[in-house]
């Protein structure tokens, strides 16, 4: 067992942080490093409002399946609790309820796991509705199973003699009422959640005429402010994990007179709970709908690779495998070893370079969403009514307007365009007399 309690932080009465002993396992498939997992565990507490004390990795073949270390660890874990005035303990796995349960008998304390530290950060993260209401039913579904241990202090016994009046009843468990309680809420939740994803695939697919690119990522890549540069957007930039959950969608002039919508995703994270998978689809439908998916990689981040691989996997499950992408090695600003950056650009061939903030390589990028939106288009010729100037305004709106005639009375426009334009342009009253509408 490794134990590091880090550097001693006295004990203040005003301070409203809670103190944190994290704990993993490390076992025989985990990574050759496992210390950046539980950096990363640091990272998720210290933004959940959590200073961590001490730190404890343990080797084991397979996990305990009555307290998850082990009852020597637990008894260790304690003490390192005791010893360090420790408020809880965060385990960078997910534990089931009985694991939970006999873990804080064992350590004397508080003790929660992996998925429960990244929903109390969504909690305070989100902002909208949708993202409030997704957040709370994942918090349902994940405490239903888990009443007992949450809520031992109601698990007696109602309508005895000694109740109070108006409490009297049938002599239900009052835990069996709340968890009748919980299942009602999720399905109120999903009732409403269904409305509001209804909604927001509707204003998904109303932009599908447009075409849409979407930055996806490892959380803390730096998506938000590759968004504020290209874009201006007034987005909220913190250097801690999730700092966004709600889609931020903004036009982007990719060239002078050539727009596109760019939206930002809430960041892709290892062993994200499934509750928020599927809770957080919608709010993900705008990477599963999107013509092209540009993959953000912080380049000064020991473990890239390891992150590329977990947004690769987490795009598949979500339904935006298939989508096409550019990989953006973002932050190269703030990479140190240049022989690191060239190992990573060997594993990623192809990779743009960025930083953000200095604004290296956001033209290059510019350049390459440009030269991809005009590989699918098809050279056509429209012709309609000079007097329409919807239809001229849209010509120039949608593709690279070229030769423009007025023979015999109509107006004759050459134009390169996409061909999803094509059902648009004849319902603004032109029509496509020319181009095989074969992709170019």
């Amino acid at each position: 067992m490794k134990i590091d309690t880090g550097p001693k932080i006295r004990r203040r009465r005003e301070d409203a942080r809670e103190r944190a002993v994290l704990v993993g396992l490390e076992l025989p498939d985990a990574p050759p490093s496992y210390r950046a997992p539980l950096e990363e565990l640091q990272q998720l507490a210290d933004t959940a409002g959590a200073d961590t004390v001490a730190r404890i990795v343990q080797k084991r073949e397979r996990p305990d399946p009555r307290t998850f270390v082990g009852k020597g660890k637990a008894q260790e874990i304690g003490t390192a609790m005791r010893s360090a005035e420790a408020d809880l303990c965060i385990v960078d796995h997910d534990l089931s309820p009985s694991q939970a349960r006999n873990l804080e008998k064992a350590v004397g304390g508080r003790v929660i796991d992996r998925t429960e530290l990244i929903l109390d950060i969504f909690v305070r993260r989100a902002s909208s509705a949708m993202a409030r209401t997704q957040v709370e039913l994942a918090q349902m579904e994940y405490s239903l199973p888990r009443l007992k241990r949450l809520w031992t202090h109601l698990n007696r016994e109602v309508g005895t003699a000694k109740a109070g009046i108006g409490v009297r009843g049938p002599g239900e468990k009052q835990i069996e009422t709340d968890r009748r309680l919980v299942r009602k809420r999720i399905r109120d939740l999903k009732r409403s959640l269904e409305t509001m994803q209804a909604h927001h695939v509707r204003q998904t697919r109303a932009r599908g005429r447009y075409f849409t690119a979407t930055l996806v990522g490892y959380t803390n890549a730096g998506k938000s402010t590759l968004l504020r540069a290209l874009t201006g957007a007034d987005v909220l930039i913190e250097d801690r994990l999730f700092a966004t959950l709600d889609t931020t969608t903004r036009a982007w002039e990719i060239t002078p007179g050539r727009r596109i919508f760019l939206s930002d995703t809430v960041g892709f994270i290892r062993d994200l709970p499934h509750h928020l998978v599927s809770s957080f689809l919608a709010t993900l439908e705008e990477a599963r709908f999107a013509d092209l998916l540009l993959h953000v990689v912080d380049a000064g981040d020991p473990d890239a690779i390891d992150h590329v691989d977990v947004v690769e996997r987490t795009l598949y499950e979500i339904g935006a495998g298939g989508v096409p992408r550019i990989t953006i090695l973002n932050q190269v600003d703030r990479v140190s070893d240049p022989i690191a950056l060239r190992l990573l650009e060997k594993r990623l061939p192809g990779a743009l370079q960025t930083s953000a903030l200095k604004g290296i390589g956001l033209q290059t990028l510019r350049d390459e969403v440009h030269g991809y939106v005009t590989r699918r288009h098809v050279e056509v010729v429209v012709e309609g009514d000079p007097g329409n100037g919807r239809l001229l305004s849209h010509l120039r709106e949608w593709g690279e307007v070229g030769d423009v005639t007025y023979p015999d009375g109509i107006v004759r426009v050459a134009v390169r365009i996409a061909p999803r334009y094509l059902d648009r342009i004849r319902q603004e009253g032109g029509q496509v007399v020319g181009g095989d509408g074969d992709p170019q």
